[in-house]
């Protein structure tokens, strides 16, 4: 059955929904972190294609990720105002857009795949293992998107739960996969590091098809109306897609070039910093389980128009976020040695791990402040500022900082420094805007319509 949002206490659904967000991101996260640890069991070239193909592999999640906040907010909206028809067109359409992206994703990826790599700079054996992992999830791209389709749908009428299971299932299954693929055994040969990608790929299958049984039992697929083609709901899609996908898309591109700029200090810092950007991730889990349910909510409440219940959610949802950044800043200010120390015997990769991890920890409520103010935003279909806050955050601002700090000779630390300054900044402002833009719409909706 489909939750109403438009009901009830704000803080019971917040939490009803952010607790399996969350727990399912820390159990993806962790996923992501056993990768890391066998990829560091296998080598340090190893470890650093992981860290270096992750721009790229970054790039398909998010556009798989950002127009799944399209269907969320779209189908969230229809439900909120009532008109079920709509959602259910909606999910009809959101599967063509999701086998389109899913076909041009895998051609693209695999062609400017290895030109990407050698421009990051690797080359020889490190390119070879580089191009093994990334290839292998390039071609597996269909199983990403529809996973993301599939739990935005859920998402929409209120179900994490489903998204939480399966993670937790999958993280299990990747390990002993990875252990199996990697060192071989029962008639398998040692796969290195594709062994890992193949890991991904097998879980990543079994997450779309689970998502899809869960979905195929809601109310969103009972009783589905005869599909009708309406470039309407495509276009409304793109166009509440295409912000935050871009976002997601700059995000990478971001990464790409902290990953140029910091590939000028060598390997170790790559590979370090590959190490400490999992780390953080795992603290980011409260965070992002946060912004999906504000989205969620946010999304339901526009439809029904009951902005008291939005302003309720946003104080609601930062107060949760103020107390849950707070101890992951402790955890990663004091425990990073240990931490960074479990993926690596590498005392130099180590020590460059632990330099980022203390320093990323100063901007953790940063980036709770921008997830949930630009979940906000999508809920309430007024997107268009991401686009432009994600260029100064990911590339403009970046590409300055980190070409003067180079240039300068300056230590590695002073691109993490700058990192944290622009991640403030940009909460500041995120604060701001969306404090205007609520005031707007609410002022809009309050206006008599006109027969």
């Amino acid at each position: 059955m489909t939750s109403d949002l438009t009901q009830g206490s704000i803080a019971k659904h917040l939490r009803q929904l952010a607790i399996p967000a969350a727990t399912g991101f820390f159990f993806h996260t962790m996923f992501n972190v056993t990768d890391t640890y066998f990829a560091g069991k296998v080598s340090t070239d190893a470890l650093a294609a992981l860290s270096l193909t992750f721009p790229i592999f970054f790039m398909i999640i998010s556009i798989g990720a950002g127009m799944s906040e399209a269907v969320t907010a779209v189908v969230g909206n229809a439900l909120g105002s009532g008109n079920h028809t709509r959602a259910k067109q909606v999910v009809w359409h959101a599967f063509i857009v999701g086998a389109f992206l899913s076909c041009t994703l895998t051609l693209i990826g695999v062609f400017i795949a290895p030109y990407l790599m050698q421009k990051l700079g690797a080359s020889g054996a490190y390119l070879d293992v580089s191009l093994e992992y990334i290839l292998t999830l390039l071609w597996a791209s269909l199983f990403f998107i529809f996973s993301y389709f599939l739990n935005a749908m859920l998402t929409a009428i209120g179900d994490l739960k489903s998204f939480r299971n399966i993670l937790i299932v999958a993280f299990f299954l990747n390990i002993l996969l990875d252990y199996w693929f990697v060192y071989g055994g029962w008639g398998l040969e040692p796969l290195g590091v594709r062994g890992i990608a193949f890991s991904t790929a097998v879980t990543e299958a079994m997450s779309m098809f689970y998502l899809g049984y869960k979905l195929k039992k809601s109310v969103l697929l009972q009783e589905m109306p005869i599909f009708t083609y309406r470039r309407s709901i495509v276009t409304e899609l793109i166009k509440q897609g295409i912000p935050p996908t871009v976002n997601l898309l700059l995000m990478s591109t971001g990464i790409f070039i902290v990953t140029y700029f910091a590939a000028f200090y060598g390997k170790d810092v790559v590979a370090g910093m590959g190490i400490g950007m999992r780390v953080e991730q795992i603290a980011l889990m409260p965070a992002l389980g946060i912004s999906i349910s504000v989205l969620a909510l946010v999304a339901q409440n526009h439809g029904a128009k009951a902005f008291d219940r939005i302003d309720k959610t946003i104080e609601v949802a930062v107060a949760y976020a103020a107390i849950l950044s707070l101890i992951g800043m402790l955890l990663l200010s004091f425990e990073a040695p240990f931490l960074v120390s479990l993926f690596s015997d590498d005392t130099h990769v180590i020590k460059e791990g632990i330099i980022y991890t203390q320093i990323a920890a100063l901007a953790l409520f940063g980036y709770v402040l921008i997830f949930t103010y630009l979940s906000v935003l999508q809920g309430i279909e007024k997107p268009s500022m991401l686009l432009y806050i994600s260029l100064a955050r990911q590339i403009i601002l970046p590409l300055i900082l980190f070409t003067l700090f180079t240039t300068l000779a300056m230590p590695v630390d002073s691109l993490w420094w700058g990192i944290t300054a622009i991640v403030w900044c940009s909460a500041a402002f995120l604060y701001l805007y969306t404090k205007k833009v609520l005031k707007k719409v609410r002022h809009q909706s309050s206006k008599p319509h006109l027969i």
